[in-house]
């Protein structure tokens, strides 16, 4: 197997629940040494989160978030421990925490600290707010960045409840990010010598991932209101109802509007100068498919996706999780896979998102049970002089 390329590299996980696991789960996968620091007896709070388990202990969330870890528990309030950790950011790369701003600070293990004893330290801080401005002490979870960030108030349908995107664009974002920024900050320390500080937040993820949205609210003056699965700046491109359920279409620009307009039969369309223009099309969007209605009510949903992909114009089945994951694609990429575990046996996961021909990641360690690797840790910090003896058997 080549030397995957984080390999050397090793990382503090000092965070709980989605975003800073995620990030650190994927440096894991690139081959970073991670190091999960939890709380005593409880863990990481995810371990026990969600309403159902497979057979161990730990929640199915936890599993999915913390591959390729080791775990030791650390009381972070206690001076011993305290100094445990002190002696693992001598030999760490990376630390990544997402706690409130001020605990770091008040547990002593904030970047100052700790870049003080390490100085090529890069730290990466994950919060609901960010560090600054008015609403940094606010709690953050996705469902409140998502709402204060503008991604609630543009999802969902006009009139209707506001909708949350189901998938934690704000968590996973901002894990995302932290990524971004600290594989930056690694390759500046080549040059400099010296790490630094990312400051990351859920609300700053959920807003940077609002390309559309705020393109149209600067474009027209006016905030974006709900428009189910359409797209703010194409049309036709949506879900649409044909005689035996839902599929999306595509015609995204005016080369394939065209096309569309030979497959479904309607060329007197283009006459119109409400659909003339894609400018035209978005500003007449609801017309639009209004008009096209009967016509997708004449065929079966796979009979037009068939004729519209021979034309080249895309379009798509809604699949549900289940058929999505078992669909051919994702078999041919392997976005599905089975992770060995000493308690579940192994258990399904997904796979890698992106591939990489020369360095693949893999999985080289299951999700690690709550203090599993204590001793293993202990005795690496022994080996290398940072503790004493005497630290080698865990409380």
């Amino acid at each position: 197997m080549p030397t995957l390329p984080l390999a050397g590299l090793r990382v503090l996980d000092i965070s709980q629940v989605m975003a800073g696991p995620f990030c650190c789960m994927l440096l894991g996968d690139m081959g970073a040494d991670v190091i999960k620091i939890e709380p005593p007896h409880t863990g990481d709070s995810t371990r026990h989160s969600m309403g159902f388990r497979l057979k161990g202990e730990d929640s199915p969330g936890f599993l999915a978030l913390n591959r390729n870890k080791r775990s030791i528990t650390l009381n972070l309030k206690d001076e011993a421990d305290r100094e445990v950790l002190y002696a693992l950011v001598k030999t760490a790369d990376i630390v990544v925490e997402n706690a409130r701003p001020g605990v770091s600070q008040r547990l002593g293990i904030d970047y100052d600290t700790l870049s003080a004893i390490n100085p090529g330290l890069v730290y990466a801080s994950i919060s609901g707010f960010g560090q600054t401005g008015p609403w940094a002490q606010r709690p953050g979870f996705d469902l409140i960045a998502q709402a204060m960030s503008g991604v609630l108030s543009s999802n969902g349908f006009p009139g209707m409840e506001p909708a949350k995107n189901s998938i934690a664009v704000a968590d996973l974002g901002a894990g995302l990010f932290s990524v971004y920024g600290i594989l930056s900050a690694i390759i500046g320390r080549q040059t400099s010598g010296k790490g630094q500080y990312i400051d990351a937040s859920l609300l700053e993820a959920a807003l940077g991932l609002s390309i559309w949205e705020t393109t149209e609210l600067w474009g027209t003056g006016k905030p974006p209101t709900p428009i189910g699965s359409a797209n703010r700046m194409s049309a036709p491109y949506q879900a649409v109802l044909a005689s035996d359920g839902w599929f999306v279409i595509g015609a995204a620009n005016q080369g394939l509007w065209l096309t569309f307009l030979k497959v479904v039969g309607r060329p007197e369309l283009q006459e119109d100068e409400r659909y003339s223009t894609n400018a035209a099309r978005v500003a007449n969007r609801l017309q639009l498919i209004d008009d096209l209605a009967p016509t997708f009510l004449t065929r079966t949903k796979q009979e037009w996706i068939d004729a519209l992909l021979a034309a080249g114009v895309p379009a798509a089945p809604i699949l549900d999780y289940g058929e999505a994951v078992a669909s051919e694609q994702s078999v041919a990429r392997d976005m599905v896979m089975q992770v060995p575990h000493p308690i579940e046996g192994e258990f399904k996961a997904l796979g890698f998102p992106v591939k990489m021909r020369g360095t693949p990641q893999e999985v080289r360690l299951p999700p690690p049970l709550i203090n599993e690797h204590d001793a293993e840790i202990r005795q690496e910090l022994i080996d290398k002089g940072l503790l004493p003896a005497r630290a080698e058997a865990a409380e």
